[in-house]
Order: C-alpha cells, then sequence, then structure tokens
C-alpha cells in the first residue's frame, strides 16, 4: 500500500503541474491538451488503443528476452574467453555508438515492416546495458576469490561458473534494470520508421491528423508499460540473486 501511495503522490504532481499550464497559458488543443481530454481520448477507442497496445507488448517483450538473453551470452562468452573479449568488445562499443535512428531503417529494410524489425530494434537497445554491467560484474571479482580457487588448482572454467557468475548476478540485474525502461523506446522507434501496427504506429498517425490527445493516450500507455517492465525485474531480482536483496 505504501508503493502505491508513493506512485499516486509521483503521479498527481506532474499532472497537477500540467492542468495548471493548461489552464493558465490556454493552448490549442492541437499544441498542449488538457490531462481530463487525454483521458477522454483513450475512453473513446478502448479496442483501437489495446490492439496495439498489444502488439508493442508483444515487440517489448520479444526484444527484452533476446536483448538480455544475447547481452548475458556475450558477456559470458568474453568472460571464458578473454583474448576474444579484447577484440571483439571494442566492436561491440563501436556498434552501439551509432545512433538508434541510424540502425531502425536499416533494421525495417533488413527484417520488413512487421515484427522482426521492431523486435530486433528491441533487442539492439537492450543488449548493450546487460552486457555492459553483466561483463563488468564477472570482471571485477575479488583478486583474492580467484587466487584462492587457483590455489586450489580450479581451472578457468569452474572459477568462472562456481565464483565469478554468481558474484557477478548482482550486476546483471543492475544492467536489466537500466534496460528495462528502454525497452519500449526500441519498439516505438521501429514502428515510427515503418509499422502497420503499434503504439508508435498510433503516434504517428494521431500526429499527422493533430490529434494530440490521442498521442498523449499512447505516450501514457507507453510509460505504464515502461514502468510494468522495470517492476517485473525488480520482482525478478530477489530469485535471480537473492543473496544481493536491498535492505
Amino acid at each position: 500500500m505504501a508503493a502505491l501511495s508513493r506512485a499516486a503522490v509521483a503521479l498527481a504532481v506532474p499532472v497537477a503541474a500540467w492542468q495548471a499550464l493548461v489552464l493558465v497559458l490556454a493552448p490549442p488543443r492541437y499544441v498542449l491538451p488538457a490531462p481530463a481530454e487525454v483521458l477522454a481520448a483513450a475512453w473513446r477507442q478502448p479496442q483501437y488503443l489495446a490492439h496495439h497496445t498489444l502488439v508493442t507488448l508483444s515487440e517489448i517483450a520479444a526484444g527484452f528476452a533476446a536483448g538480455a538473453g544475447v547481452g548475458v551470452a556475450v558477456a559470458f562468452g568474453l568472460a571464458a574467453l578473454p583474448r576474444l573479449g579484447a577484440l571483439v568488445w571494442p566492436l561491440v562499443l563501436v556498434a552501439q555508438a551509432l545512433p538508434v535512428f541510424v540502425a531502425a531503417p536499416v533494421l525495417v529494410l533488413w527484417f520488413g515492416f512487421g515484427m522482426a524489425s521492431k523486435v530486433a530494434m528491441t533487442t539492439l537497445i537492450i543488449f548493450f546495458p546487460v552486457a555492459s554491467a553483466f561483463a563488468d560484474g564477472l570482471r571485477r571479482t575479488d583478486r583474492d576469490l580467484v587466487e584462492a580457487a587457483q590455489l586450489a588448482r580450479a581451472s578457468h572454467w569452474r572459477t568462472l561458473v562456481d565464483i565469478r557468475l554468481p558474484l557477478a548476478l548482482p550486476s546483471l540485474v543492475s544492467g536489466l534494470r537500466v534496460a528495462a525502461p528502454l525497452a519500449p523506446l526500441g519498439a516505438v522507434i521501429g514502428e515510427w520508421v515503418g509499422a502497420s501496427a503499434g503504439l508508435g504506429f498510433v503516434m504517428v498517425q494521431a500526429n499527422a491528423r493533430m490529434q494530440t490527445d490521442t498521442v498523449f493516450a499512447a505516450m501514457a500507455i507507453l510509460a505504464v508499460l515502461a514502468l510494468s517492465l522495470r517492476a517485473a525485474v525488480d520482482r525478478l531480482a530477489p530469485r535471480l540473486a537473492p543473496w544481493a536483496r536491498e535492505r
């Protein structure tokens, strides 16, 4: 209940400020609709928004799972093969330096206008924070523990699996927490570039028709999806790394 109360207060403050801004400045509705108008726009077309929300949610879920899986696999692989990691990691950094808006049209060209290109875009965005955080956790294992394992004649693989991997799981959780709010961004950018469904498609269509209240309604749904995904990761964290629970 306390968490819900805090969330309600955190939501009420910006909404009240938004309403006050509309009352004071009285902008045209197509520039800045009032909160009640945004709510009315969502109320008028629940099935339409629900359909496109499910499309975007599917893209987010698939992209988040794929991005997290690839990020974990790459980080673990580079830790298992450190010489290969020294060669591959700079390439990963260069790939992440490219703006996502540059990659989006190429992914649509490669994978088409369907769901695959949006999942690929989300995967690309999720991959780096997960891989970076997990690789950092694997790299920062207490040197004394590694040396003790070596004295016990543990192989590089056994040291990695039995010592470095469990101790790096809290870092992986941190990476997942950072990545979770970014997942909707990947799906929506892909939908902006080219799509026939999804909340990004709704926003593009509504913006072209100057239906700003619908644009804001889609944005609000995206915010809920991002917060829900972050909450799901927070609930998963104690199971993934129970020895690193926050106090």
